[in-house]
């Protein structure tokens, strides 16, 4: 609905130059978007991509996701029964060798839009470059580091890291998964999340009772696992959870680490899973300099009572989205994406438009 909005109102410009001329500039769709979206999201990515390429008068070829291809072919039903044209929407389940590859190096598609892992993203692009130089966004993987000062407001902050990481499983590409606590609040905090941690519901997702349901299969079970065995094995303190939820399916106990340190596995890569990482920090400057100390930077939170640490932080941390006493705030009309190795380009708002149209002057 938003980006429908913008649909007549994204516009070119008249500019003035010297001499007797008149000069304007015309957005033109880019073409043929090649769109591939993840599982975690299924729903939410679809729309995600699908508006803001449909509003700048582009057609659209979206690989979903092997895990989760129902509702994305539930919503082309829906296309189709709407009355789009038909070649505006395409949609393809398929797996990302195959399907995915295809539309990164087809010679006729002019734009690939991807969200999903570091890693793909790098294939992709290196497909688009070998192929036709068709335009790249990406929206990649993250290690958000989520800073506590000693004057947030515990109850406030101690439920929002919470969330910010158990959120979806922990299947979230910016979860604040290095939970920053200034050295005098680290152990009351420390306390009260694994408190919370503890008391989180496990359980059927169609129970609304349930606060966490399985993993999205086995092959992310079993990796999340294995990092847990590596957290342990590198001296972080393992304080509750760790273990599977459940005789079967794939539940994993609510889980969080202490005394985390930088150099460990756990801090450094992406979990994708309900694993909380707590590490100590002393000054600003310090948790500002390990904060940016990681490859990723897609999103970020501090949480502060003081509005001048709040804006320091938030301007010195390199990441695309910083949070301010608040995680996972998000609205169609504001900017997402990532710094580094979190991808490039920009998604939702007026600025995740330009991607989609070509400026002729």
């Amino acid at each position: 609905r938003y980006c429908a909005g913008w649909s007549d109102k994204f516009h070119g410009k008249t500019i003035p130059l010297d001499g007797d001329f008149f000069c304007y500039t015309r957005h033109e769709p880019v073409g043929i978007c090649g769109q591939i979206i993840p599982w975690n999201f299924p729903l939410l990515m679809q729309a995600w991509k699908l508006g803001p390429a449909l509003a700048t008068g582009n057609v659209v070829v979206m690989k979903v996701a092997e895990q989760t291809p129902l509702s994305a072919l539930h919503v082309a039903s829906l296309v189709k029964e709407a009355g789009f044209p038909p070649g505006v929407v395409n949609i393809i389940p398929g797996y990302g060798p195959t399907a995915g590859a295809a539309i990164s190096s087809h010679m006729d598609i002019d734009k690939v839009a991807f969200t999903g892992s570091t890693e793909v993203g790098h294939l992709i692009q290196k497909a688009a470059a070998e192929s036709n130089l068709k335009r790249v966004t990406l929206e990649l993987g993250g290690k958000s580091p989520n800073i506590i000062m000693s004057d947030a407001d515990m109850d406030w902050a101690v439920d929002q890291a919470h969330f910010a990481l158990f959120f979806n499983q922990g299947q979230c590409c910016c979860a604040g998964s290095r939970t920053y606590v200034q050295e005098d609040i680290y152990h009351e905090f420390v306390e009260r999340s694994v408190e919370k941690a503890k008391a989180r519901v496990v359980g059927n997702p169609f129970d609304f009772k349930t606060e966490q349901g399985p993993q999205v299969d086995e092959e992310q079970f079993k990796k999340i696992l294995g990092y847990v065995n590596t957290g342990k094995r590198e001296g972080a303190k393992l304080l509750c959870g760790g273990n599977p939820a459940a005789d079967r399916g794939y539940f994993i106990q609510p889980t969080v680490f202490g005394d985390v340190q930088d150099n460990m596995t756990i801090a450094r890569e992406e979990i994708f899973g309900p694993v909380m990482q707590i590490l100590k920090f002393k000054t600003i400057e310090e948790v500002i300099a390990r904060a940016n100390d990681s490859k990723y930077g897609l999103a970020a939170a501090v949480f502060t009572k003081d509005i001048d640490k709040a804006n320091y932080v938030s301007h010195g941390l390199r990441a695309g989205t910083v949070w301010v006493n608040c995680y996972n705030v998000f609205g169609a009309q504001a900017p997402f994406g990532g710094y580094k190795a979190s991808g490039n380009g920009r998604e939702l708002g007026e600025y995740g438009l330009e991607a989609y149209v070509e400026v002729k002057n």
